[in-house]
């Protein structure tokens, strides 16, 4: 039987604006399972976002609750890892600096904290560059620091939030492929929020579909293709037709 890492019970969010109160959820239930990829996908500004910061504690829903691991989130905690599209890298602080920060201010000694950090620098593929600054980095290889300054609190779950959205084509696919290599080498339960529907199958164990505002969850797909998967396949161009044609009803 699969461990529940987060439970979701009816997570509804509003937010209160000049215009008037905005329903971004609606209702909620979902559970997400130890080492899972689990990928939210819908229109764009469907509350996808809002979503994982309430599971992440960044924001607290406005009725229903959220639990990872059994305990309540109220606020953000170092079980809980965040990577956005914009990495918010430290501008002052190298690579090294960067991913051994979480554990630095945890008070782990220096020696622990850094030989911590290089195994993940090595893990996202950044071997050399630990001495190099954000602003010397592409757009893909800062993702990685955030990536492995994430997985260096060595979370529970890791929370991307269409974290390759601004990249090229190329560099998107290239790191797809290397989320992956991470994840089947260093299994977290991972929750991926993309608008892109190739990247969501070609990613997820299952696709959690999401409706406009108020956001409820509309179909849920369990991906059995097996990896590497291949975009140009048969089986996938059906899912991608299927859920396609699912998504174009709820706009």
């Amino acid at each position: 039987m699969r461990k529940k890492i987060i439970e979701c019970s009816r997570v509804s969010k509003e937010f209160t604006t000049d215009r008037g109160t905005v329903n971004v959820l609606q209702n909620i239930d979902l559970d997400v399972y130890e080492n899972e990829l689990l990928v939210l996908f819908g229109p764009g500004q469907c509350g996808k976002s809002t979503f994982i910061n309430c599971m992440a504690g960044l924001d607290i829903a406005t009725s229903g609750h959220v639990t990872v691991n059994g305990h309540k989130v109220e606020k953000p905690g170092p079980d809980r890892g965040v990577v956005y599209q914009r990495t918010a890298l430290f501008p002052w602080l190298t690579v090294m600096g960067n991913v051994e920060y979480g554990p630095k201010c945890r008070g782990m000694g220096k020696k622990e904290r850094r030989e911590k950090a290089q195994y993940y620098i090595d893990l996202v593929g950044l071997t050399g560059f630990e001495n190099a600054y954000p602003s010397k980095l592409s757009g893909g290889m800062q993702q990685r620091v955030g990536i492995a300054r994430a997985y260096c609190n060595e979370p529970t779950v890791m929370f991307l939030d269409e974290p390759f959205g601004h990249l090229d084509a190329q560099t998107r696919y290239l790191m797809q492929e290397e989320l992956i290599r991470i994840w089947e080498k260093e299994k977290r339960t991972i929750v991926f929020v993309t608008n892109n529907i190739e990247e969501a199958i070609y990613l997820a164990d299952r696709i959690v579909l999401m409706t406009n505002c108020p956001s409820t969850l509309k179909a849920e797909y369990q991906i059995d293709l097996s990896r590497p998967r291949d975009y140009t396949t048969p089986e996938f161009l059906q899912l991608r037709e299927e859920i396609s044609a699912v998504v174009d009803k709820s706009i």
